[in-house]
């Protein structure tokens, strides 16, 4: 399994405005923290704010905030948002599918319950779990004060 590269960057987004809480921060900042494109960024922060993860605010002093705390977003919740649109194998879109043996296969049903598990995981995961106590990623992701 992979994950895409919007959801990596999302992930990181959400762990810099985190670690940096109650503060606004600005798109640039998150992109040069997270080794990413400001347009990569740019991305995936309207896709986080169209989901209600984040809120953004334009003008000079604009740039983003977390719009929920952090105990409230789960990292199952990002992904589902991010990852929705992939399908994880062929046959798991109908509209696509050129598998022959979709009709008589019992991978699909393995997968889907492996990746049930994998979201039930991910729900009680939470971005307060990721930053809490992790200096490390705090001194990474910190903005210069």
């Amino acid at each position: 399994m992979r994950l895409t590269t919007r959801t990596n960057i999302a992930m990181r987004a959400l762990m810099y405005c985190a670690v940096n809480g109650g503060r606004t921060v600005r798109k640039s900042d998150i992109a040069s923290a997270c080794n990413t494109s400001e347009n990569h960024m740019a991305q995936v922060i309207n896709t986080l704010a169209h989901h209600g993860l984040v809120k953004t605010t334009r003008g000079r002093n604009g740039g983003l905030t977390l719009k929920r705390t952090p105990e409230d977003i789960t990292v199952g919740e990002v992904f589902r948002h991010l990852e929705s649109g992939v399908p994880f194998a062929e046959c798991f879109d109908p509209v696509t599918n050129t598998c022959p043996i979709s009709c008589c296969c019992l991978l699909k049903g393995a997968l889907q319950r492996a990746l049930a598990e994998f979201y039930a995981t991910l729900d009680g995961v939470t971005l307060a779990d990721l930053v809490a106590g992790n200096r490390d990623l705090e001194e990474a992701l910190a903005l210069a004060s």
